[in-house]
């Protein structure tokens, strides 16, 4: 569930900056639904790849390691379902997938496009140096240092 959250979180910023960008200020609550199931799609994603052998390639190095390691796996899904994205919405346009891509290598702002990598950069880093740091210290520590002494849970 926490992952879930921080991706809608992370999302919904990432929708207002292209609402920012495009200089409209009106957040639908289709948007909202929409980002919730890209949330939970991608915290699956993300759980699913977390099981794959080769994402933990550094558990005996500095946490520096996994950290790059992950955040660049991760940017590089998110570059490509970034440009998906745009590209079922140009295809949806232009009327097929071909045309698609030519009008979006076309008409596509790249500033604009390079702002949401950058952002959705600094996200993964961060949500992969807290990860790392809670596997590195343990769960139950992490808690303790950032919520204080838990009351032990009710049967």
């Amino acid at each position: 569930m926490p992952l879930t959250v921080f991706f809608f979180i992370a999302l919904h910023i990432i929708a207002v900056i292209r609402m920012l960008m495009a200089r409209e200020l009106n957040i639908a609550a289709s948007t909202t639904m929409s980002l919730l199931v890209a949330s939970l799609i991608l915290g699956k994603a993300v759980l699913i790849t977390d099981l794959l052998p080769f994402i933990n390639r550094f558990p005996q190095r500095p946490l520096v390691y996994n950290i790059a390691w992950k955040s660049a796996i991760y940017l590089v899904v998110a570059a490509l379902v970034h440009y998906l994205e745009r590209l079922i919405d140009f295809s949806r346009q232009a009327g097929g997938l071909a045309a698609g891509n030519e009008k979006l290598l076309a008409e596509q702002v790249w500033p604009h496009f390079w702002v949401v990598q950058i952002v959705l950069f600094i996200l993964i880093l961060r949500y992969c140096t807290a990860r790392e740091l809670v596997r590195a210290i343990g769960k139950d520590r992490a808690m303790r240092m950032f919520f204080g002494q838990l009351p032990p849970p009710a049967f």
